[in-house]
């Protein structure tokens, strides 16, 4: 017999609208240290289990416990916790210069300083991040200026990128940071690529690739797993999980896989979620992944929960589809303050010091913006002229365009 019912589309719903009661019923938390910590060279058939679980080092109390803490020494993570209150006091100053009309846009971090700011200390000179335009504690947390990252921002005369870049689109091949690319995704492909052109050198570098949960939705990110996992390249795949795309919750890109990291499962890759809010948890994660790849066992994809607290941009509305109160009921609560706790539980650190220090370091980023905001436009106008873009596209001009130019009197 024919079924004549008539087909209805499935359309994903967030749990909750604008106006509701915040709802994060959905987000499964391990307790702190109960997840396990595989050896190095694990199948991923054998870890299964860690692409729907989230690795968490810090407890409620500030403790550090479990298998996976116990890498980070009291001085490290002093370190740490300064770069992240660095990337959020850089935040502030930078949002208020947009909105100061300084700049065209801005994009915070607020809330994932931890993900970006852990993870560059799991990495060595020479290894290249491919970055969406929410890492720039990878700057930070190595010691970038930030004077030459408000230059980039304000697009002046000492901009490190000649005006070519959009604003918070660093590039530092020195700083292992590739270029941002404003199309979504296809820094992912990139990543593997350049990790598989290591590979094929035999050299001792290694990539990240890095991708927001809205993003997965986009064919590179399918693309870049195929080939990480065909060829075994030396690459961590990043999925910042922080909730919310441009306007949309985590379900519309994520489907029915019930986790992102679960998308590594099928081609063979080992998949492990991370509680993206606990700087312990994420560096020690990242190291595990960054030695996989030095061993030359191939890519790892990690998962960081997250949350976005800010707007997806300065053009951005978030009162407009999640509920105002939301980011107060997020459930692994701030990386700032849960880092502080625990070095104040170890006896290195004080509510005093604390206050201090972000007085301190708001001091250091209102002198670097003072000093970029001394330089002046870069070009009449603030746009590069048509000799500007030509000779920052070739590094000598091919002899017959040189040939043209000199035929028409230039």
């Amino acid at each position: 017999m024919v079924d004549s019912s008539q087909l209805a589309l499935h359309v994903p719903e967030p749990a909750v609208r604008p106006g509701g009661q915040p709802d994060f019923s959905n987000v499964k938390i391990a307790k702190a240290g109960s997840v396990p910590r595989p050896e190095i060279d694990v199948a991923s058939e054998e870890i299964r289990d860690l692409a729907y679980s989230i690795i968490r080092v810090l407890n409620r109390e500030g403790e550090a416990v479990g298998p996976w803490a116990g890498t980070l020494s009291d001085e490290e993570l002093l370190i740490g916790l300064r770069n992240m209150m660095k990337l959020r006091a850089f935040d502030a100053r930078m949002l208020m210069a947009q909105r100061q009309g300084k700049t065209s846009f801005y994009m915070q971090h607020l809330g994932e300083e931890a993900v970006s700011c852990a993870f560059r200390k799991a990495l060595k000179k020479g290894d290249m991040n491919f970055p969406t335009y929410r890492q720039a504690g990878l700057l930070i947390a190595d010691d970038y200026p930030m004077v030459e990252m408000m230059n980039q921002i304000y697009s002046n005369e000492s901009d490190p990128l000649h005006g070519r870049q959009l604003p918070i689109m660093y590039s530092s091949k020195a700083h292992g940071f590739f270029t941002i690319s404003g199309n979504l995704a296809t820094q992912y492909v990139q990543a593997v690529g350049w990790a598989m052109a290591s590979a094929i050198k035999n050299d001792s570098r290694i990539a990240a690739g890095w991708i927001g949960d809205g993003s997965t939705a986009e064919s590179d990110f399918h693309s870049a797993l195929v080939f990480a996992s065909t060829y075994k390249a030396p690459v961590i795949l990043n999925i910042v999980n922080n909730q919310w795309a441009i306007s949309t919750f985590q379900g519309i890109a994520r489907g029915g896989s019930g986790t992102f990291a679960a998308r590594g499962l099928g081609f063979g890759i080992p998949a492990l979620r991370v509680d993206g809010n606990d700087y312990l948890a994420v560096h020690a994660v990242a190291c595990w992944a960054a030695e996989r790849a030095r061993r030359n066992l191939g890519p790892t994809l990690i998962e960081y929960v997250t949350y976005r607290v800010g707007a997806h941009s300065t053009s951005d509305d978030p009162n407009a589809y999640r509920p105002k109160t939301e980011s107060e009921a997020w459930p692994l609560g701030d990386p700032v303050l849960r880092l502080k706790k625990h070095l104040i539980v170890r006896g290195t650190w004080s509510e005093e010091r604390h206050v201090q220090a972000e007085a301190e370091i708001m001091d250091e980023v209102i002198e670097a913006q003072r000093q970029a905001e001394q330089h002046g436009t870069l070009h009449a106008g603030g746009k590069p002229s048509v000799r500007d873009i030509f000779e920052g596209v070739y590094a000598e001009m091919p002899p017959h365009i040189r040939r043209q130019r000199q035929k028409a009197g230039y």
